[in-house]
């Protein structure tokens, strides 16, 4: 995903937002199904690493979402909720099949939300406009948020690479 262009307005500032609060949503509703989604005699070959992964990878996009809504909010607009996102992830996305899918769907997130998030920053810093938020305060939760997300990155490759 590619944002190429720069953020010039509230408004558009506030919609990148929310992509970015329904990609957590998204990111948060398949890491907290994962897991219950599969055959019963895969769920029970998931180890305590992989859960672990899946309970962090829920949780942090829990806190990226709550920290997106806090911005979007200075902004004056409105967001989707979680259960409707949870509902339309279920519709849509049918589980993996494996730990193998797990981790491969897992990687795919994170990379998926660490993209955006750097697009996104590079969107913002190529603008000189003023938005109603504090632009400093815009970019460190951001980029605090792109650094968590690189991590995840990181810890499911990392896993991913003891497994082959």
């Amino acid at each position: 995903m590619s944002l190429g262009q720069r953020v010039t307005t509230d408004h558009q500032l506030a919609r990148l937002l929310q992509i970015g609060i329904v990609l957590e949503e998204v990111v948060e509703s398949r890491a907290a199904h994962h897991l219950e989604s599969l055959p019963a005699d895969e769920r029970a070959a998931i180890d305590d690493e992989v859960r672990e992964l899946l309970d962090e990878a829920a949780a942090e996009s829990a806190t990226h979402r709550d920290r997106l809504e806090a911005l979007v909010a200075h902004l004056e607009a409105e967001t989707v909720s979680y259960d409707e996102i949870n509902a339309l992830v279920d519709a849509r996305y049918g589980p993996p099949e494996d730990t193998d899918g797990v981790l491969y769907d897992q990687l795919c997130n994170e990379e998926t939300a660490y993209k955006f998030y750097d697009d996104l920053i590079e969107a913002i810093e190529a603008s000189d406009a003023e938005y109603a938020i504090d632009r400093a305060q815009l970019l460190e939760t951001l980029r605090e948020i792109r650094a968590e997300e690189r991590e995840g990155v990181e810890d499911v490759t990392d896993i991913m690479e003891r497994r082959a």
